[in-house]
């Protein structure tokens, strides 16, 4: 049984429910779901789990690649100089901050910083995940066998999930490797846009006067939010339209809850962020 079923938001076990308000079906009181989400938003990307700087570095390294090149002027070569190795782990340790950011600075590559698109539509790839790679199989009882990272992007250009193995001794991409259809869990960059764009939709009316009963203020921006998302994908039931390509695209059905507050059922509201567009189900 989905426990996302219609109906069953926040209810697990006979936890008893209290509805507040009815626009979008549900807006359930935070304490109930709050004992209940241990159980039913297993797998779900939370905001405040997120690791590492999703503050947009990105842009900023895009702006820089940019300085300093005038029209139709031909520039001389620069060898940007390698970054600072800073405080590193050692063994299985897992990834300190300054490896973190390291690595991927070296993992974005200028060509993948100008031909990739992130999720808000700007110039270069989404920042998915960076995590310690597993060692080589003849690496394993190896003593002193290089410590590499795996970072991981979403390229909203093409639809194309990108790896990139850091060797944290070399400071060298090792290897890199691509796939179509692939759907990791969002970063919260994606699910703060996803939102973003539901607010900016007509689909979003519902949402915003839910989010108005219940605070008395306006919806104006997903910061007055706390959001998740999970991986929608297209099956056989699904009608053609927006939604007939999610999959290949990368679409997000959505969750939110008001801050210090109650839920807000929004799992109907499906956002297409490879195409920045809002569908409903049903």
């Amino acid at each position: 049984m989905d426990p996302w079923a219609p109906g069953d938001i926040g209810g697990v076990g006979g936890i008893v429910r209290k509805t507040v308000h009815r626009h979008l079906g549900k807006v359930v009181a935070g304490a109930a779901i709050a004992v209940a989400g241990t159980a039913v938003m297993v797998g779900i990307t939370l905001p405040g789990s997120v690791s590492a700087d999703e503050s947009g570095s990105t842009g900023q390294q895009a702006e820089q690649a940019g300085q300093g090149q005038g029209q139709g002027e031909v520039q001389p070569g620069v060898v940007e100089a390698a970054p600072a190795e800073g405080d590193k782990g050692t063994g299985r340790d897992p990834l300190t901050d300054d490896e973190t950011k390291r690595v991927e600075r070296i993992a974005l590559s200028p060509q993948l910083l100008r031909s990739g698109e992130n999720a808000e539509g700007e110039r270069g790839p989404e920042r998915i995940n960076v995590e310690l790679a597993e060692p080589d199989a003849d690496e394993l009882d190896a003593p002193g066998a290089p410590r590499r990272a795996d970072v991981t992007f979403y390229d909203y250009k093409n639809d194309t999930l990108v790896t990139r193995t850091v060797n944290l001794d070399t400071g060298k991409v090792e290897q890199t490797g691509t796939q179509r259809g692939v759907q990791p869990p969002f970063s919260r960059t994606e699910t703060v846009e996803a939102a973003r764009l539901l607010i900016d939709d007509p689909l979003g009316a519902d949402l915003k006067a839910d989010y108005k009963d219940a605070t008395g203020k306006e919806l104006t921006s997903p910061d007055q939010l706390v959001l998740s998302g999970m991986v929608f994908r297209a099956d056989a039931g699904t009608k053609p339209g927006t939604l007939a390509k999610c999959g290949e695209q990368r679409c997000l059905r959505l969750f939110s809850k008001v801050k210090n507050g109650p839920w807000i059922d929004t799992r109907a509201f499906i956002i297409d962020l490879s195409t920045r567009k809002v569908a409903k189900l049903g």
